[in-house]
């Protein structure tokens, strides 16, 4: 009996490994092909500027709003803990602006840019597979993965960046004016950039572009590979929405972490 369920349990962990390397090598293959559809511009501009519209406009107010709440939720529990402690605000500016720049800036903006913009790249690409709109792009000579995420790619990684630098600016805009009316935290006091470096700069820099290539990859990996109907659409916008996030996730943490040993290194 115990024989049986070992090697059950080892049946099963072997075809999990298999599925996950070969999803790991089917995504890299598909990755690298829209890379290389980016780099041979064979999309149209009039599809990227629609991309960026679509990516960039329609989700300016919703990074505004969210990273403006988070901002002044972060400042208020922040000056609260330490008015109980020291009561000394004059640094609460200048490390939130960091911390901002260097982790939650990228960080969450990707998390809302996977959650709106990767569910609709695997919605839409979900829904041409179904109804055999891909079939026939291949049948007309049109590489499908360069012509549908090629766009989306390239204006993920710009749309990501910029759309970072608006979601900074609001957290901290809220966050000096949380500063200000609940602790009265002078405005030139909380607007201190002085420990702000440019390796911060250049690690939120790299996240943003990591992220802006992750999550259409993702988005349309899980959309390509959608079976069924309506149904199978929906499944794969699930699972973009997770595998998204993850993906942000497990990024942050690789990529704060070589940031850690290169600022260690360096001294």
């Amino acid at each position: 009996m115990w024989r049986q369920a070992t090697f059950a349990i080892r049946r099963v962990l072997g075809l999990l490994l298999v599925w996950l390397l070969t999803s790991i090598g089917d995504f890299a293959l598909l990755f690298g092909h829209v890379a290389r559809g980016g780099l041979r511009r064979r999309w149209s501009r009039g599809e990227l500027w629609r991309q960026l519209h679509h990516i960039g406009n329609r989700s300016l107010l919703f990074v505004l709003v969210t990273l403006g709440f988070i901002g002044m939720v972060l400042v208020f529990q922040t000056c609260l803990q330490i008015n109980r402690v020291t009561g000394d605000l004059s640094q609460v500016g200048a490390e939130f602006a960091k911390i901002l720049v260097h982790e939650f800036g990228p960080s969450l903006t990707a998390m809302m840019l996977a959650t709106r913009v990767g569910a609709g790249i695997a919605a839409e690409i979900g829904s041409m597979v179904v109804t055999e709109q891909v079939d026939a792009l291949r049948m007309c000579g049109v590489d499908p993965i360069e012509y549908l995420l090629a766009p989306r790619f390239l204006a993920l990684l710009i749309m990501t960046s910029v759309l970072s630098v608006f979601g900074v600016s609001a957290a901290l805009f809220m966050g000096a004016l949380t500063a200000y009316q609940s602790f009265h935290v002078p405005f030139e006091v909380f607007f201190d950039f002085s420990k702000v470096s440019l390796g911060d700069l250049l690690t939120g820099l790299s996240k943003c572009l990591c992220y802006g290539a992750a999550i259409p990859g993702v988005a349309g990996f899980c959309g390509f590979r959608t079976t069924g109907g309506s149904e199978g659409v929906g499944w794969a916008t699930t699972r973009a929405v997770v595998a998204s996030s993850f993906v942000v996730i497990l990024l942050d943490f690789f990529l704060s972490g070589i940031a850690m040993f290169t600022l260690q290194a360096s001294h």
